[in-house]
C-alpha cells in the first residue's frame, strides 16, 4: 500500500523582477527566504525559495523571476489561488498590516466555515490567507518580521479553475487518496490526511465557459505534493503509471527528488521528497543568503553571478 499524501510540498510560480518579489513575500507576508538558487533548467535566472524557518515542505512557495517576460494570464487548466494559513484572531491584523503596506484587501469573506482574505502580489499572482482552527497546529517562524501570534502557519491550499472536475476528482480521490470535504457553490474540496498538515487543501472551482489560462509572469507554474522518501516515490510512480499517466523519471532538486505528470486538465503536478531539506548546504542561520549551485553548475559560477541581478533582504520588516 502506498504512503497516504498529506498534502502539499511546495508551490511554484513565475515572478518578473526578483527584487520586488523578495520585498513582498519577506518584508509585507513575513517569510524567510530559505534558498537563492538558479532554475536548474534555465540557469541564467533565479530559483527563490520562501517558508518558514528552514522551509518545511507545506510552507514553500517558490519563484523563477523573468525579468521581462510576457504576463500570464488565470484561467481554466491552472491554480489560480494559492492560499496561506493564518489563526483565527489575525484576520484585523492582516487587514490593517496590508492596507498600510498599500497592498489591495478585499474581505473577510466567509466560505466553508472559513474567513479568507484575498490580496495580489506585485505580479499580480492571487494570494489568499485564510483563518481556521488548523492553522494553529503549525508553527510560524518566531524570528519573522510579523509577531509570531498573527504569522502565516505555512500553506492552507491551492485552488484548481477547471472547465470540468469530473475526471481531475477522480484522480484527487481514486489514485491519490484525497477526500472530498464539501462542496460551496461552484468549488469542490478535497482534503489530503486529517486535513491537519499544512497545504491540506484542494479547491477545483469549475468554471466550464472561462478562457483557458496561460502560464506566464503572475501565475503558478506547478505545484508538489509530498512524499516521504525515494522508496515512496517510487512505489507513487508505480500507481500513477499503472492509472495511464505519462510521469517523468525522479530528477534530482538537490533539495528534494521530484517526479512529474499532469492532471486531467492540463495542470503540471509533482511529488516531492521531504529530504533532503534546505540545511544540505547551508546552515539554519545562514539559509537564503548566498547564491546556492548545484555541483554541475558550480564550473558556471562566475558566468551566474554576472548575469544574475543582484537582490536585497531587509534585516526587519515594515
Amino acid at each position: 500500500m502506498t504512503t497516504p499524501i498529506v498534502g502539499l510540498h511546495h508551490v511554484t510560480a513565475i515572478a518578473s523582477d526578483p527584487q520586488a518579489n523578495v520585498e513582498f513575500y519577506t518584508t509585507v507576508l513575513g517569510l524567510r527566504l530559505v534558498k537563492r538558487t538558479v532554475n536548474f533548467d534555465a540557469p541564467d535566472t533565479y530559483h527563490l525559495y520562501y517558508g518558514d524557518e528552514v522551509g518545511h515542505p507545506g510552507t514553500i512557495l517558490t519563484f523563477f523571476p523573468w525579468p521581462g517576460a510576457p504576463k500570464g494570464r488565470r484561467g481554466t487548466g491552472q491554480v489560480t489561488v494559492t492560499a496561506f494559513s493564518i489563526p483565527e484572531n489575525a484576520v484585523g491584523y492582516w487587514r490593517d498590516r496590508l492596507t498600510r503596506l498599500g497592498v489591495a484587501v478585499d474581505g473577510p469573506a466567509r466560505r466553508f466555515e472559513e474567513e479568507v482574505l484575498t490580496l495580489h502580489d506585485p505580479d499580480d499572482l492571487h494570494l489568499e490567507l485564510v483563518a481556521h482552527d488548523a492553522a494553529q497546529s503549525n508553527e510560524p517562524w518566531r524570528d519573522g518580521p510579523v509577531p509570531a501570534a498573527q504569522a502565516i502557519r505555512g500553506f492552507h491550499g491551492v485552488t484548481i479553475c477547471a472547465a470540468g472536475y469530473e475526471r481531475t476528482a477522480k484522480l484527487l480521490t481514486e489514485t491519490m487518496g484525497l477526500g472530498a470535504a464539501g462542496t460551496h457553490h461552484d468549488r469542490f474540496r478535497f482534503v489530503a490526511g486529517e486535513g491537519l498538515w499544512s497545504g491540506s487543501v484542494l479547491d477545483i472551482v469549475c468554471r466550464p465557459g472561462q478562457r483557458r489560462g496561460s502560464v506566464a509572469v503572475g501565475t503558478v507554474h506547478h505545484i508538489a505534493f509530498r512524499v516521504p522518501g525515494d522508496r515512496q516515490q517510487l512505489e507513487w510512480r508505480d500507481k500513477l503509471v499503472a492509472a495511464d499517466l505519462d510521469v517523468t523519471p525522479p530528477i534530482d532538486r538537490q533539495y528534494f527528488h521530484s517526479i512529474y505528470y499532469r492532471e486531467p486538465g492540463g495542470v503540471l503536478f509533482e511529488l516531492a521528497t521531504d529530504p533532503p531539506g534546505f540545511t544540505a548546504d547551508e546552515p539554519v542561520d545562514e539559509l537564503g543568503t548566498h547564491l546556492k549551485l548545484p555541483s554541475w553548475l558550480e564550473s558556471s559560477r562566475r558566468q551566474l553571478e554576472a548575469i544574475l541581478p543582484p537582490i536585497q533582504v531587509a534585516t526587519r520588516g515594515a
